[in-house]
Parts: structure tokens; sequence; C-alpha cells
């Protein structure tokens, strides 16, 4: 039986002038942060201060014993080198890495003895990326860094939302394993699922396991679903490939969230010595899922398709772009992915597309999302630039490739391979073609031929698409809006955001809108005084190209002026809101014509201001809120050509629409109503319900849904509001009432406490209407903590000159 010995824990880390203790999983950066030699690198400009770490080079060291018994074989495993390394055990050289993103394996039988020393050199990325630039030459890319030479997280080299933190670690564990005879060194389980044979349906297992041997002997494999035996299957001396395809009737399938069951089953391989039949040597366990995964992307006369069908059945995908969680992934732990990966799953979230500068995540990843219901869009590792095709990059590609869709292929969570994120689209987009080195390879060969072979050959269960975004051919260009997929950025770049609703793509992959973080993550990430918007510690924390003033063109077309950095902070929140509601309920109100959207982006990976829902120290941006609604099962919204009913339950939504007219004060006009009967995911719009002539406010509802339009985006009115503030065990419970039109009142709990949070966002209160804002925190909460200026505002406080804090009853 395969016995392992762990061998994460404390090391020693050596570098110029550093002797230090190491904690493995983990990297330099961590260790010398927890030894007090390097300042916080999230704080003010510090991140300069450690650019040094990336370009020295590294050594980890411990010594190491075999502890168990006697095997036939002991191996060196690593799962995870960051990333060129130089192996050597008693001196001796076992083997040099230069790829993150693949596990290693060292025979060291012969050569470990008792407390013999391991080391792990690591040299610079930056050497290694510069020695391959001189190696291939030059190629163009959106960054000034050498990413596309070196197979490691492209995301370290710093990106438009990220700090340059370049990373050298043993960032994943690390282990000896002893074994005899054979083991089990991959098992790729490809479980599909028909509901079209018998009321129950019938599980498919495309089983294949490939096995290790050092002596040539007859092995059997029993397959146990659910503990239950399903197959027994023989493996003659010297062969080491297991392939069975098995029919398993009786199983659950695994449905996406909001549409059945997430059901998992468990799959066990059990490799038995051949001599008695019975003597077990090695085990392989995961929790599987049955589904079937397809894509239409056929044409139709407005272009070509992309809808996901799972199971047979069409899933509106309502999904967001996941970056790594940590700019230091070994940070990472199950705990962190499940509290992240929830929080998605709460705010209406059914698909997590992991982005292609980053990097191939944790099994613990998958596996919340295979639990959770979520779906995964998996990026091989591209991203916004041209790469070269020649060694020593191309044999690493394939290996990593081979590596990753085998290890990934157990979850039922992931439903698509996509080979790269903007490369296709960029180089002419870019004009990339024409700087050094455009005219070298560039990457097609790995997005049209390499990637798609791999995954044909060992992952034929999913469907692979060539880049994102991409039309499908060259036939188009490549982010042509009416061909598969599109990234929506000349909004935020360069338009106002009810641009969005210039067109209807067929699936929207990447769009968004800039927001700093939560007031508490910025002040404690920035010492500025006085902090402004571009004070020179807020504009560190802003990486994208002239983003402040891409905020500021935005805020400059629907509000006036900001008074105060509180204002202003209060007043991009909201219109990162409006303009992903604005593009997300356009979009939506289309389906299936439009096949989804994926929000740029979920989470941050250090304070900065960006896209994201919930920023770098883990708080909720008011955009996290909206995304709830937004992505709520059932909706309404008010688009320009009608009310929108959004239905995307298995049932019908029967209902009066009731469509008010009001006044800028509240009082209704004029009201209209029809009667809708809309299908089962489907969408029903509803025309020529025009706010009457003068109207400031039209209110929809249709049971207990609402939508609000104004026709001007600012208010100066009063709204009339009265707070309380009372105490409950574990915080606040603060009711909001309106005697006017109250617009977008926010509570911000991090004001309150570090640790606090509310459970709304932006709320909206017509006359007479209240809500109970749910304040929570470890710590008791004065109630007239409420009443401090900025931490519970309106649109016409945010807008007035001089803000006036509420009046708070205990």
């Amino acid at each position: 039986m395969t016995v392992i010995q762990d061998l994460s824990g404390v090391w020693q880390l050596r570098g110029d002038d550093v002797d230090l203790p190491a904690t493995v999983p983990g990297c330099v950066h961590t260790d010398l942060l927890a030894a007090g030699r390097i300042p916080d690198p999230f704080l003010d400009g510090n991140e300069h201060e450690v650019a040094w770490v990336g370009r020295a080079d590294w050594t980890y060291h411990r010594e190491i014993a075999w502890d168990g018994p006697r095997h036939d074989r002991v191996d060196l495993v690593f799962e995870g080198l960051d990333t060129v390394a130089r192996i050597e055990l008693g001196g001796e050289l076992l083997g040099e890495t230069r790829n993150m993103h693949r596990t290693y394996r060292f025979d060291v039988t012969s050569k470990i003895k008792i407390n013999t020393l391991l080391s792990v050199r690591l040299n610079s990325a930056y050497a290694e990326a510069d020695a391959v630039r001189d190696v291939v030459g030059p190629r163009p890319n959106a960054y000034p860094e050498p990413f596309p030479f070196i197979r490691k997280m492209a995301c370290s080299f710093g990106w438009d939302w990220g700090p340059t933190l370049v990373t050298a670690g043993i960032w994943r564990p690390v282990r000896l394993e002893g074994w005899s005879t054979a083991r089990i060194a991959t098992v790729r389980p490809l479980c599909t699922y028909r509901s079209d044979v018998g009321p129950e349906g019938l599980g498919k297992l495309d089983l294949t396991a490939e096995i290790e041997r050092v002596r040539d002997r007859a092995l059997r494999a029993q397959v146990l679903l659910d503990g239950l035996p399903i197959a027994l299957l023989d493996l003659a001396a010297g062969e080491t490939v297991i392939h069975a395809e098995l029919d398993v009737a009786g199983v659950t399938p695994w449905n996406p969230r909001g549409h059945g069951e997430a059901a998992l089953h468990d799959l066990t391989v059990v490799l038995l010595d051949g001599f008695d039949g019975e003597t077990e040597i090695d085990r392989w366990e995961r929790r599987v899922g049955f589904r079937t995964v397809a894509l239409d992307r056929s044409p139709d006369e407005a272009g070509t398709r992309f809808v996901f069908h799972i199971n047979d059945q069409p899933v509106l995908i309502k999904g967001v772009n996941w970056i790594p969680d940590d700019i230091f992934p070994s940070s990472m732990t199950r705990e962190r992915y499940a509290l992240r990966l929830r929080q998605a799953a709460d705010a209406g979230v059914n698909l997590i597309r992991v982005w292609g500068g980053g990097i191939y995540e944790d099994r613990a990843f998958y596996e919340v999302c295979d639990e959770l219901g979520l779906m995964v869009w998996q990026d091989f590792l591209f991203a916004c630039a041209c790469y070269p095709e020649e060694e020593p990059i191309r044999s690493e590609v394939i290996a990593e490739a081979r590596d990753n869709v085998t290890r990934l292929s157990p979850h039922p969570s992931l439903i698509t391979w996509n080979g790269n994120n903007e490369n296709l689209w960029l180089r002419d987009a870019s004009g990339w073609a024409s700087m050094p080195g455009g005219d070298l390879s560039w990457g097609p060969a790995y997005y049209l031929d390499i990637l798609p072979a791999i995954v044909a050959e060992l992952d034929p269960s999913r469907p692979y698409q060539a880049g994102s975004p991409w039309s499908g051919s060259w036939d188009h260009e490549p982010n042509d809006p009416d061909h598969q997929t599109f990234h929506s950025w000349e909004v935020w770049n360069r338009q106002d955001y009810a641009h969005y609703r210039d067109s209807a793509p067929r699936f929207v992959a990447e769009f968004g809108w800039q927001a700093p973080p939560a007031w508490r993550t910025l002040r404690d990430a920035v010492s500025d005084e006085p902090l402004l918007p571009d004070s020179p510690g807020v504009l560190h924390h802003q990486k994208a190209e002239d983003g402040n003033g891409k905020l500021a063109r935005g805020l400059a077309a629907h509000f006036p002026a900001a008074g105060s950095t509180e204002a202003w902070h209060y007043l991009t929140q909201l219109n990162q809101v409006r303009a992903v509601r604005t593009g997300i309920e356009h979009w939506r109100s289309h389906w299936p014509h439009t096949g989804g959207t994926i929000v740029w982006q979920l989470n941050d990976l250090w304070p900065v201001t960006s896209w994201a829902a919930i920023d770098g120290a883990g708080r909720f941006k008011p955009l996290y809120h909206a995304l709830r609604e937004m992505h709520a099962d059932r909706a309404l919204t008010i688009q320009p050509r009608g009310v929108a009913v959004l239905n995307d339950t298995a049932e019908v939504w029967d209902g009066l629409v009731l469509v008010e007219s009001r006044s800028d004060d509240g009082v209704v006009l004029s009201s209209v109503s029809h009667q809708v009967s809309v299908p089962a995911r489907g969408v029903t719009v509803v025309p020529g319900l025009s706010p009457e002539a003068g109207a400031a406010i039209v209110v929809a509802t249709l049971g207990e849904a609402r939508a609000l339009w104004f026709a001007s985006d600012a208010t100066s009115a009063d709204a009339g509001l009265t707070v309380t503030a009372e105490s409950v065990p574990g915080g606040l419970d603060v009711r909001v009432h309106a005697t006017g039109v109250a617009r977008d009142v926010l509570l911000q709990a991090d004001r309150i406490h570090s640790s606090a949070t509310v459970d709304q966002g932006f709320v909206t209160l017509l006359p007479g209407e209240s809500t109970v804002l749910h304040v929570r925190a470890p710590v008791p909460l004065d109630p007239g903590s409420v009443k401090a200026l900025w931490v519970l505002t309106d649109l016409a406080t945010a807008c007035a000159p001089v803000p006036v804090p509420k009046e708070v009853v205990k």
C-alpha cells in the first residue's frame, strides 16, 4: 500500500544576506514578511520597496529521511514549484524545473539516507524569462513585463488591477511516497449522463487509469461507486493502462446551481496485486458527478449562438471572472476558497471563469464548486500577449496542459476549456503584428491545434473553445458581438455605460466598471493625508491606464462634481452598480439570443481600485449586493423597448405587471397594467408601457419583484429620512424610513467597525417605505455610530455641498 510522508512545515530559506526559517507550502515574500525583513507590500508604495525579491535567487533546504516501511520505490513529489528550480538531494542533482503549473516526481529510492539534505534552488523568474527571450526573440504584450517567456502565474508580474510581486517558492505540498509493485499514476473518470434512457436516466463512466510499475506481474483494478463494486478489470503483466466504458444505472445527475441538485457520488479505484487478486497496493478516491455538457455554437439568422446546455437543458449563465484570490497563492486555504465561492453563490452566480493570467486552482477550489453547483469555465494559462511557439516553451505548454486536463477531469463543475484570454483578438486590435517580434510565432498553434487536440484526446466530455473572445473562425473578427463570445471594453474605456444597450452580443464573457475598495480597505492601504482621489497612495492603488480619468468621466456624465473624497467614494461605488446593472439587465432581457454574462470581476488580490465586487480585504463593495438582485431567478427590468419580465425558474410565472408613472416627489400620476405568462426559463418583454409625459419616476411591479426608472440621474430632493438603530445580538438593526423619495441609501458598515458587515447595498425607498439594514460584527456596536458622517448616506446627501448627519434614535 502506498505510504505518504508529508514534507510540509518548517524549512530554511537562504538568499543574499538572508538565512531564516521558512514555511512550506509558501513563498519567499511571505517568509520575509513573517521575519520582518520586508515591509507590507500592500501599504502605500511599498510594492516598489520589495521589487528586489523577485530579481534575487533563493534556496529552500531541509534534512529529510524515509521513516516509512521498506518499499520497492520511494518518490519525492512536488505538487508545485515556483518556478525555475534546481533540486538536489545529498548534493546530487535530481532534476530542474521551469513551470509553476506542473507536478514533478523524482525517484529517490537509492538516494535517500538518514538525514539527507534536500535543497531546492530557485532562480529569478526574470533571469529565466530574459534568457528565453534571448533565444526566441521579443514578443509584444499588453504589459511591460516578460511573462510570456516563462510558465508562471502571469499576473504576479502586475496587471491593471494587481501589483508586481514576482514570487518564488515551494508553493504547493511536497511529500515522499513509498510504494511497491505498482501505483495508480493518474485516473481520468469522464462521467456523463443520459436523461433519455429510462425513467431514472443512465450514468456513463468512461474510465482511464494509468499505472506505473516496478514489477512486471498481473494486476486487477476494482471500481466502486458509492461503496458498491461496479467493475473488476484485469491488467496483464506489462500493461500500464486500464480503460473501461461502464453504464451506471440509478445515479442522480449533477445539476448547476438553480437547476436541481448538484449530486455527487463517491468513485473509488482500488489496485490489487494479481498474485492473489485481493491484496490492495494502491487506492484512488474522488467525488464525481454525472452530467452532460453541450455548447450550442450553431449559426442562426443573427450570427452564431453561444448557449450552454447541461443535461440537455439550456442554462442562462450568470457568471463572474475569477482571478487568484491572493497575490501569494500559496496562502490560500480550503476554508478561504469555500468562503469566497459561497459568497459568489449567494450573489446568484452560477458560473466561475478561471481567468488565463492566473493559475489552475487547487483541488479544493473545484471540489467546493462541485458541491455548490457552480459551473467552472477553465482558461488555459495564456493572457493578453503573444506567446512563442518554439522551445523551450512549447514542450512545457504541452506537458502542463496534459497534466492539468488529467488532474481536473474528475470535477463535474468544470464544463468548458478555453484556449486563451484575448490573445487571438488583441494581436490585430492592439497592432502587435507591427511591433518588434510581431512577425514571429505568437500562439495560434496552441489555441487552434495543440490544446484542442489534447482536450479531444484526454477529455472529450467537455467542449473546447479557442479563446475568449472568439467568433469561431477567422471569417469574422475575433470580438464580433454577433458571433460567439464577446468582451465589452469600449464601454468603460471610451464610452458611457448607457452604450451597453447598443447591442445584444451572443455571449458577454467580460465587461465591467471600476470603483475603489471599501473605505476601510482604502484607508488601511493608503496613509495619504489628506486622502484625495488623486493623492499619491490612491493613485498607486489604481493600476488601470488612466483609471481615475475614466472614473471621473463616468461620474461627470451623471452627477455633479463630488465635493469631497467621501462623496467621490460613494458616487464611484454607485456608478459601478449602475453600470453593471445596465449591462446585465439589458443582455439578460435578450436571453436566449444572449447566452449569458460573466462580470469582470468577482474578487481582488490586494487593496486596489478595480472592477471587483469583493475587495482585496474580503469586504463587499455595493456591487456585490447588487449582483444578487441582478441575478435573481425572477426579476423585472425597465428597458427602452418595454418592461422585461425575467424568469429563470422551472415554473411559469403568471401575474399582473403594474406600471406607475410618478412625479419627482413620488406621487402617482397614472398607472397601467398587463397580464403576463412568462414561460419557464424564459423572458417576456411587455412593450408600450410608456411613462406619462413629464413623469420623473416609473415603477414596475409584479408580485414582490420591482424595477425603477428615473428621468434624472441625480436628485436634490429631501428624502425625509428617519433612522433608528437598535442593538441586537451580534450587532445592530438599522431601520430607515422615508417620507420622500430616498434614492440609493447606503450604509457603509466598515465605517462603524473594521469587521462589521451589512446585508444590503444601495436601497431606494419611495414615500412611506422602510427597510431594515442588518449590521453585524464580532464586537458590540454603539447605535449612535450610525449618525457619523458618511456611515449612512443617500444620493441627495452625497451630491449636496455639505453633508448633514442623519438623526438617529437609539
